[in-house]
């Protein structure tokens, strides 16, 4: 077996996101989630902030790590002895963004395996840029986010976010 490493935004953490790392923990000798820092994008959570976050969600498991990371995915992969690249694929869109990933990242790393995982049904149509809409607007996400996620994204957003 080998480790694979599901990097992402995380921001916020979602069901669909726990959805798939519970389902990928069988699949490998260990996990890491680690965060993306991506200083060209307007994130509504810090890194630290997110990876506080996925520890206080996330199951206890010594094959799951949280960490972060700059640059290429590839680049982690190396440095850590990781060899795949976990990734959910929602969306026919998702998987034609993905699949471009994929073979850069192969071309980059020929030795790095990208691994793909659909979502469970109920999780297939969230996004975490979905969720922050809906939070800014006032609904009921309690179907989308872990209780300790909703309650620091409604107090990041402001108030015209209410608890339902």
């Amino acid at each position: 077996m080998v480790s694979a490493l599901y990097p992402g935004s995380f921001d916020p953490v979602t069901l669909g996101h726990l959805d798939l790392i519970q389902r990928a923990l069988p699949l490998f000798d260990g996990l890491t989630v680690a965060v993306a820092i991506n200083s060209s994008k307007q994130a509504t959570f810090t890194p630290e902030e997110r990876v506080a976050m996925l520890r206080e969600v996330l199951p206890q498991s010594d094959k799951l790590e949280v960490t972060t990371f700059a640059g290429l995915v590839v680049d982690y992969c190396r440095r850590e002895g990781i060899g795949a690249i976990l990734r959910g694929v929602r969306t026919v869109s998702d998987f034609e963004f993905e699949y471009q990933m994929a073979l850069t990242n192969r071309h980059l790393a020929d030795d790095i395996e990208s691994v793909f995982v659909m979502p469970s049904v109920e999780y297939s149509y969230v996004s975490s840029s979905l969720i922050r809409e809906i939070v800014k607007n006032g609904g009921d996400v309690s179907g989308f986010l872990p209780g300790p996620v909703e309650r620091r994204l409604r107090e990041r957003l402001g108030p015209h976010s209410k608890t339902p």
